[in-house]
């Protein structure tokens, strides 16, 4: 019954949360400049406003308590001690600002933290002096339910939680259970909501990519897969290292660099119009909006294209993963399309085998779950046919075994996937 209240709750507030996030989207980058009136967003809006949301952040990091969360170039940190309710605003605050903002970052984390956060002040307010353990498993349900929301299904919450949370046979049930109920009748909750207000979750929430159907991959799709898995994994792992290296330089900064990092955000995205005549918010966000349709469009992106994006956001997101507060999934999964898309032009490779591996091999190079990044890979590129999984599946065992091969040679490696505290 408290999972079920859980769902209700946490899923309305991540419903809320998402939905309030697009409209500031679509008031900053849209209305108001057509208000202005302007055909586009000015060069000189984009410099305003990351720095706005700069400034924002770092308020939320240095006044508020939970410093705004974990630090995504650390990783997708899952488990631990659960996220304290007076830390929430902090954390909603700075990925809120970041995100709508225009920063390359995603909102899983902030999610996540909410869902626990959310799930542990039930917990309190049920039962006073709750054991950690029972706290943990409620933290753990109200995690699965925000989460799903933002999947569009809470099969892959579930599977990305209990995949990063690492439990036996005999603590499984104990969370997937309260879990899958929360993120089920959440789900029922979310789409009801949905349908009352008219707003569309689809907005926000990620959904199966357009792409030729695919039947059966052939001999140079697998030949190609591993080089291009590979090739992102050493990218993701640079933008990584970029990442933590930003951290190291702004924390105790905040007030004074963040700002300066928007800007220099904002500049990384009008130098990629400037350069490719695509529009700059391509390199801003976190690319879930986008990802749709550069995989419709992906014959509309010339080489050069596809490089200057690859190279700008994947700057871009660097500086974003070291300062700013959010999730590290979807510019990973954006990034690792445009790679695919861009490996496509190789003879051989089908694009549609291209972006499923990118994509696999995107989110397991950042969360190191290879469990979630082939549940992700197959079912974003289902609607194109069953020749995708095999390819999808290779990709990702080859981008995970070439991110632990250079997080052990070179250090820095995520600290992300601690366990929640056990039951029993």
């Amino acid at each position: 019954m408290l999972a079920a209240g859980v769902g209700i709750v946490v899923s309305l507030t991540a419903w809320a949360f998402l939905e309030l996030i697009h409209q500031v989207q679509v008031w900053v980058f849209t209305d108001l400049p057509s208000d202005l009136g302007y055909d586009r967003a000015p060069d000189w809006l984009y410099v305003v406003v990351l720095a706005i949301a700069g400034l924002i952040s770092a308020l939320a990091i240095v006044r508020l308590p939970g410093q705004g969360g974990h630090v995504p170039a650390e990783g997708l940190k899952v488990g631990g001690a659960p996220v304290e309710p007076i830390e929430l605003p902090g954390v909603l605050l700075a990925a809120f600002a970041s995100i709508s903002l225009g920063i390359v970052i995603g909102p899983e984390a902030p999610l996540i933290a909410m869902g626990a956060g959310m799930g542990v002040l039930a917990m309190r307010a049920v039962r006073r002096g709750a054991p950690a353990e029972v706290q943990a498993v409620m933290g753990a349900s109200g995690s699965i339910a925000a989460v799903s929301l933002l999947f569009g299904s809470p099969i892959i919450a579930a599977v990305l939680l209990l995949e990063a949370l690492g439990l036996d046979r005999q603590k499984l049930p104990l969370i997937l259970l309260p879990g899958l109920l929360a993120a089920g009748i959440g789900s029922l909750i979310s789409i009801g909501i949905g349908s009352i207000t008219g707003l569309n979750t689809s907005d926000y929430s990620i959904g199966a990519v357009t792409l030729p159907t695919l039947a059966t991959p052939v001999l140079p799709d697998f030949l190609w897969t591993i080089p291009l898995a590979a090739a992102i994994a050493v990218l993701c792992f640079v933008v990584t290292r970029l990442g933590l290296l930003t951290y190291s330089f702004v924390r105790g900064r905040e007030l004074i660099l963040l700002p300066i990092a928007g800007v220099a955000i904002a500049l990384l995205a009008i130098a990629f119009h400037a350069t490719s005549g695509k529009s700059a918010e391509e390199v801003l966000f976190s690319g879930q909006d986008a990802l749709p349709g550069l995989t419709a469009e992906a014959g509309t992106w010339s080489i050069s294209a596809l490089l200057l994006v690859i190279g700008f956001k994947g700057l871009a997101w660097g500086l974003s993963l070291g300062g700013f507060r959010g999730g590290p999934t979807f510019p990973a999964m954006f990034i690792g399309a445009a790679a695919g898309i861009l490996a496509s032009h190789l003879p051989g490779l089908d694009v549609t085998a291209g972006v499923g591996v990118g994509i696999g091999a995107g989110v397991v190079s950042m969360l190191r779950l290879p469990l979630t990044a082939v549940v992700l890979g197959v079912l974003l590129t289902d609607q194109s046919g069953p020749g995708t999984q095999p390819v999808i599946i290779v990709g990702v065992v080859v981008a995970y075994l070439v991110t632990v091969v250079l997080g052990k040679t070179f250090g820095g490696e995520p600290e992300g996937g601690e366990a929640l505290p056990q039951p029993g």
